[in-house]
């Protein structure tokens, strides 16, 4: 019994440590990388569609992204949807590729960057504790209906606080490894 629920709080857990690394790669450091456009959305026949399933994106410079359509008339909509991103980049397109230079970061633009990335891990550390919560509050129901002793329910008590501070301390190297990416010149 002990172990499903360790084995359900860890699933939870590196759940939510997958969704903070996923966030964080739409986040813009100082380098071009083709994940600040996954969250773009073309309307493709009607059909609102991933960037990255209408267009070949690279990266042929640190500070360049190229979008290259597979069909030419989708030119005009994917410069749309970039333009109406929440990115702050503006497409240069030249008929068959859109050419998206990235300028430098501005001192003030890496310090709200970082911002965002700790409101980002803040809210990843509140989704882990609340996970704790609720499986505590699994044993503790398990010991109300004499399913678990005294002692294992401790000893759950003990596994989980460990496990989540595992977890909190996997979420802050993750954060710092990105606030060093942030503020890197």
């Amino acid at each position: 019994m002990r172990e499903a629920l360790k084995r359900k709080a860890t699933e939870k857990m590196e759940g939510q440590l997958e969704h903070l690394r996923h966030e964080f790669t739409g986040l813009r450091t100082g380098r071009a990388s083709v994940s600040l456009l996954d969250q773009i959305k073309v309307d493709y026949y009607g059909t609102p569609t991933p960037l990255k399933q209408v267009a070949t994106l690279a990266t042929p410079e640190s500070r360049l992204i190229t979008v290259q359509p597979f069909e030419p008339r989708l030119l005009k909509d994917i410069e749309k949807a970039i333009m109406a991103s929440d990115l702050g980049l503006t497409p240069a397109s030249d008929g068959k590729v859109i050419r998206l230079p990235l300028p430098p970061l501005t001192e003030e633009r890496r310090k709200d960057l970082a911002k965002i990335a700790k409101r980002l891990a803040e809210e990843v550390r509140v989704h882990i504790r609340n996970i704790r919560r609720d499986v505590l509050d699994e044993v503790k129901k398990l010991q109300k209906d004499s399913k678990v002793t005294e002692d294992e329910a401790k000893k759950s008590h003990d596994e989980i606080q460990k496990l989540t501070d595992g977890y909190i301390q996997k979420v802050d190297d993750v954060l710092k490894k990105k606030e060093a990416e942030i503020t890197e010149i």
